[in-house]
């Protein structure tokens, strides 16, 4: 698994460097900016899997660096409960090969209550050997 693209953002050079270091070992490939400013441009600029920022940094405005890493919620009404319990049981019977034993354990329910399920929202999958 290739390792995470990582931003460090502290004026502190030694903790940057330090948490950069332990990251680099662990596979991670980090950028280390200590003006909040530029770090800004790198977060809107590179493809970015995680962001590590010292909250103590002057001239962060921690409200911009909320939004810019949080993506705006589209106005789409949520789908009903139902339809997403339907679309991941069938995802799981999927990933297991419809074999309802492990789908229910993945699931954390009982193997007669996928069964229901199965049968409320008609869901059709080939049998797996041995159920």
């Amino acid at each position: 698994m290739p390792g995470l693209s990582i931003l460090v953002v502290s004026q502190d050079p030694m903790r940057a460097r330090e948490i950069a270091d332990v990251l680099r070992q662990g596979g991670h490939s980090t950028v280390v900016q200590a003006d909040a400013a530029a770090a800004a441009g790198d977060l809107s600029a590179a493809a970015l899997d995680v962001a590590i920022v010292d909250l103590s940094l002057p001239g962060l405005d921690r409200t911009a660096l909320g939004r810019s890493l949080s993506p705006e919620v589209p106005n789409v009404p949520p789908e009903p409960l139902e339809a997403v319990e339907r679309r991941h049981i069938l995802a799981t019977l999927l990933y297991t090969g419809g074999n309802k034993r492990r789908a229910a354990h993945l699931l954390g329910i009982a193997r007669s209550t996928l069964i229901q399920k199965v049968r409320r929202y008609e869901l059709k999958l080939p049998e797996a050997p041995g159920e």
